[in-house]
């Protein structure tokens, strides 16, 4: 007897072979979903594609895994239903990394190796295994204390350099109160701005950037350095930066920065400058512009070396974030025109990274 064309015959179902209808089929799906487990779904989807009738090597291929992966799944299958395709190793026992743990290792990660007896700086996965199984937990793998560190949103971070405030603590912290107090109470008329200064190198420096794998950015030096100045104060209610450039450090830099102030704030009775204990601020040559602007401009010190306290010093990282990084300027020409590109964007724009491209560079300062 012919068969009709166009009717596909079945293929031949194994005698062992599950036999599910398409809502079970759909339902174990699902289910191997909502698991969270790549591996168990996996195994769901053995099953299923077997109870449709296809062999197990159709199955593998499909899955891109072993026929004995499919083989085992069905048997599974078939011994315990749904729970035999869970990941075994959930009967293991006790999770090793559990929430005393992750507290020890948060402790452990707040001090350094020195601190506890080890002959190392910094912290690795490896010496952090060791300190743990010292303090009495289990031993675990190098993997485990790096999936444990991402857990804790735990990352690799340089340190910073400071230099220790050689006031006591409780002056050092009277005086930054009366600096905030300062600005959050100055009159509507009496600006207060935050005034700091920062060297542009020809020389870039360098950081980190995206690449692919097996690739570095290369970033070409030009051997003799050069070197710009900048003075810049922000305004603390606005947000608007004052800056001015000159080719050395010097009280005329700061001094420049001063009339530029002045005039920016043409109607304000008194302006307040928060700044730091550079030599410039406080040199003859600077005293005498004072009082030259009949002592509209009055000074309020920080502390000695406390840099966090000065907002515009974030002004100054954004600016190497974004122009002096990695850069590829021959000239230091170009490079200030790309700094001052970018300082007027971000007064325009309200914005640490403005968006900024090459055709704006024409209407740098």
């Amino acid at each position: 007897m012919r068969r009709r064309p166009g009717i596909r015959k079945a293929p031949p179902r194994d005698k062992g072979s599950p036999r599910l209808s398409r809502l079970q089929r759909r339902s174990l799906i699902r289910w191997g979903e909502r698991s969270g487990c790549p591996l168990t779904l996996r195994r769901c989807m053995a099953v299923v594609g077997v109870s449709r009738g296809e062999s197990c090597r159709q199955v593998a291929r499909a899955l891109a895994c072993a026929t004995s992966t499919v083989v085992s799944a069905v048997n599974r299958y078939q011994t315990g239903r749904r729970k035999a395709l869970l990941d075994r190793r959930a009967a293991n026992g006790e999770a090793k990394v559990d929430e005393r743990f992750l507290a020890i290792l948060s402790r452990v990660l707040a001090g350094t190796p020195e601190e506890v007896g080890w002959c190392r700086p910094t912290w690795t996965r490896e010496l952090l295994a060791l300190e743990m199984e010292r303090r009495g937990l289990a031993r675990v793998s190098v993997a485990t204390i790096g999936r444990a560190l991402a857990t804790l949103g735990a990352s690799l971070k340089a340190a910073k350099p400071v230099v220790g405030c050689p006031w006591p603590g409780w002056k050092r912290r009277r005086r930054l109160f009366e600096l905030r107090c300062l600005e959050a109470c100055a009159r509507s008329d009496e600006p207060v701005l935050y005034v700091d200064e920062v060297d542009i190198h020809l020389n870039p420096k360098v950081g980190r950037d995206w690449c692919l794998p097996g690739q570095r950015r290369v970033v070409l030096t030009p051997g003799n350095n050069k070197k710009r100045y900048l003075a810049g104060a922000l305004d603390s209610k606005t947000g608007r930066l004052i800056w001015v450039e000159d080719k050395s450090k010097a009280s005329s830099l700061f001094i420049q920065l001063l009339w530029r102030i002045a005039g920016e704030y043409p109607g304000a009775p008194r302006i307040h400058l928060i700044l730091d204990n550079a030599s410039i601020h406080s040199s003859q040559k600077t005293r005498k512009a004072l009082e030259k602007l009949g002592g509209r401009i009055v000074l309020h010190f920080l502390p000695p070396y406390c840099p966090d306290a000065n907002r515009i010093e974030r002004v100054w990282l954004d600016l190497h974030a974004n122009v002096t990084r990695n850069h590829r300027c021959r000239t230091l020409q170009k490079l200030m025109r790309r700094v001052h590109a970018y300082l007027h964007a971000r007064n325009v724009q309200r914005r640490a990274s403005p968006i900024l491209r090459m055709v704006h560079l024409r209407h740098a300062a």
